[in-house]
């Protein structure tokens, strides 16, 4: 393996590593030797790749930004009805956060307290569901009297109840879970017409991301590597 390679592998690892760790121990608790020892290389190296513990957390929240840029545009780019690209989006949001740790760690710094100057992820989440509930609104999707701003408050409630309850029951991570939420939420949510046309377990564009992750085909983000897409609980 070429030096630039190895570097580059190395630097990986030590990103996984301390996602893993943030996402165990939390961002104070987390140590730069159990780092390098996770990442199977000594400090001296992780001094090389990175100055500090907070930059390998802002290294883990720009891969985990990436990963959500990832998945929004995935889902966008098909281009289904508002309403079904954010009932898609959610889907794989739930699956990543149960198997990609840079993911999952990166959101949780942004709701650790001993994390300062973070990315906002969760706000630049949130942004994205209020323009796909204004789409869905201005397109008569919405049912009468539904506001985006109350819409998205309940669909952000949930995702982050996810992804917090996920770590302690990792079965809050499936699809299933998802579906029953929007089966319960979309009668109120949808007009009738839209609601004939909308799947709550996923349209063709979900099924197509779960081909792609049993073919390994990519992950969500270029910087997370196999090591790092274990499912919760299995580090």
């Amino acid at each position: 393996m070429a030096k630039q390679d190895r570097a580059v592998r190395t630097r990986q690892e030590l990103i996984c590593s301390a996602a893993e760790i943030f996402d165990r121990r939390g961002f104070m608790s987390a140590s730069l030797a159990d780092i390098s020892t996770g990442a199977g290389v000594s400090t001296g190296a992780l001094n090389f790749h990175f100055s500090s513990k907070k930059e390998l957390g802002e290294t883990v929240q720009a891969a985990a930004e990436e990963g959500l840029r990832y998945i929004t545009t995935a889902c966008t780019e098909a281009r289904p009805s508002p309403l079904q690209t954010l009932i898609d989006a959610t889907h794989v949001l739930a699956t990543q956060l149960g198997e990609n740790v840079v993911l999952r760690a990166g959101l949780g710094l942004d709701n650790d307290a001993a994390w300062h100057d973070g990315a906002e992820l969760w706000l630049k989440w949130r942004s994205w569901v209020r323009g796909m509930l204004t789409i869905a609104e201005y397109e008569g999707n919405l049912a009468a009297g539904v506001q985006p701003d109350d819409a998205c408050s309940i669909i952000m409630a949930t995702v982050m109840g996810i992804e917090s309850l996920g770590r302690k029951d990792a079965a809050l991570y499936s699809r299933r879970v998802v579906t029953r939420f929007w089966k319960m939420v979309l009668p109120s949510l949808a007009s009738q017409e839209s609601r004939a046309e909308i799947e709550a377990g996923g349209s063709e564009v979900v099924a197509r991301w779960d081909e792609h992750m049993r073919a390994g085909d990519g992950v969500a983000g270029p910087l997370t590597v196999a090591r790092c897409s274990a499912p919760v609980g299995e580090r």
